[in-house]
């Protein structure tokens, strides 16, 4: 992108001042000026909520077996049911 210099600044003002006129040029800036907080306040929010603090992780526990529900001894719990399975042939 090419440098503006002063020539050119003067020149965009002058086509601005031109197609905006004189008077709605500050409620213009305001609103520029507006926008521009919002979205660095916005952009800001986004960035803090990616990054996650150590302290809030947590480890994945390692695969562990689960205990047998209440009322059951751990060997019953174990072995399949020998009346669910279908016959073998044998």
């Amino acid at each position: 992108m090419p440098n503006l210099r002063g020539p050119e600044l003067l020149i965009l003002f002058l086509i601005v001042v031109m197609l905006f006129g004189a008077k709605r040029l500050p409620d213009l800036a305001r609103s520029v000026g507006r926008s521009m907080r919002i979205f660095k306040a916005e952009t800001k929010g986004l960035v803090e909520s990616d990054v996650v603090p150590e302290e809030t992780t947590t480890e994945i526990p390692s695969a562990q077996p689960t205990p047998p529900p209440p009322g059951q001894d751990a060997t019953s719990a174990q072995q399949p049911d020998q009346q669910s399975q279908p016959p073998s042939q044998a």
